[in-house]
Formats: structure tokens, sequence, C-alpha cells
């Protein structure tokens, strides 16, 4: 296919603009990443306890900071799907919800998410920090830039562990509301589109049917006048 002729992004900009539920296309990965999170601190609690003696302190101080350094990496990368979709999924609930933060099977939940932006907002901000700190090293000797890159990575995982796990516990809040949302919408449009049609045909029905209107007749034509007699 031809440049010409390939889709850009702005073609489908124009039918994904039109579509009010077109945020929860992001719903599945951000359940998924919720679950990643929520995997990666139960595989922690699992064991974490093993590693550290009655008083709660680590055993073998390397063994502990090295499961802690897999956890947070772990947690982190399905943070930043959470950067990547929660934003348009969170404006798609908050423009659908109304009277459900006052009362409903919703209400729950959707208290549970609050803050959830500022949180978004703050792991955002790291994330451009790291982003910026690796194109400082750029140029860099290879064997410099691994090992810079690796002691970056985890200062910024470590760094972003709290945000990991508050998405990890507001996360399954903001899919169960997104989930409830785009049913009720589409069980509701077909409603919406038979009423329309149930009126439409009523208002045909009950219109007055207007008579054609008559041909008109041209007026007769006048008889000539007598001619006079010479």
């Amino acid at each position: 296919m031809s440049a010409s002729s390939t889709p850009s992004s702005g073609d489908k900009q124009p039918s994904q603009a039109t579509d009010p539920l077109a945020w929860r296309r992001h719903l599945p990965a951000l359940a998924s990443a919720a679950a990643g999170i929520n995997e990666a601190c139960d595989a922690w609690d699992a064991v974490s306890d093993s590693l550290c003696d009655a008083d709660g302190w680590p055993l073998n101080d390397k063994v502990y900071g090295d499961g802690k350094v897999k956890r947070d990496a772990e947690a982190w990368k399905h943070a930043e799907v959470f950067l990547d979709h929660g934003p348009e999924v969170l404006a798609g609930v908050r423009a659908a919800a109304g009277p459900d933060y006052v009362e409903g099977p919703i209400s729950d939940d959707l208290r549970r998410i609050r803050g959830i932006d500022n949180i978004l907002i703050r792991a955002e901000e790291l994330r451009h920090e790291w982003d910026g700190v690796m194109a400082l090293m750029d140029g860099s000797q290879p064997s410099v830039l691994h090992l810079y890159q690796e002691r970056a990575e985890e200062h910024r995982n470590t760094e972003g562990w709290h945000y990991s796990h508050e998405l990890g516990s507001k996360g399954p809040a903001l899919v169960r509301v997104g989930e409830y949302l785009a049913h009720r919408a589409d069980t509701e449009r077909p409603a919406q589109t038979e009423r329309a049609r149930v009126a439409l045909t009523r208002s045909t029905h009950n219109t007055p049917a207007v008579s054609p209107a008559s041909p008109q007749v041209p007026p007769a034509s006048q008889p000539p006048a007598p001619g006079r007699s010479r």
C-alpha cells in the first residue's frame, strides 16, 4: 500500500471522537495491569516474612533487597500500563457517572478511585524524569550506559513503588466502574432507539392528512364581441 493510500492516525480520530464509549477499549489492559501489580505484591508477601527474623529485620540484606527490587520492577511495568491507558478511562468514567456518585451499585467504587488522577500525574512525572536521565546518558559507552541504566531503573522503580501499590489497590475499582457504565450505556442505547422509533411512528400517524390541491381551472373564455355591421 502506498503512503498516499495509507490511512493516517488523523483519519481514525473522527470515528473515535463520535463514540462516547471509545475509552472502554482500554479496560482489558487496565484489568490485566491491576492483576499484575497485585500478583507481584502477593508473591513478595508470601516470602518476605521468611527472609526476616522474629523482630522483622532481614536475615540477609542482599537477598531481601534483591526481592524488593524484583517486586518493584514488576509492579512498575504494570503501572506504566495505567499511565498509557488510565487517563482516558478516568475521563470517560467521570463523564458517564452522574447520580452514581451518590447512590447505586458503583457508588462505593467511585469513592475508592478518588485521588487516582493525582497518582497518575505523580507517576507520569516520575517516568518523565527517568526519560530525561536516559536522554542525558545518550552517547555513553555501552558498558557505562548499561550500568547507569540499571541503577536509574532501580531508583525509578523504588520511587514508583508507592504509586504502583496505589494503582493496584484502586485500579480494579476503576475497571469495575468502567465495565458497569459501558454495559449500562449498551443496554440503554437500544431502548432509546426504540423510543425514538415509536415517537416518530406516533407523530406520523397523528399528522392529519393533507388533501391534494385541486387543479386550477382556467377561467372560461369570453365570447367574442359581435362584429359591428357596416
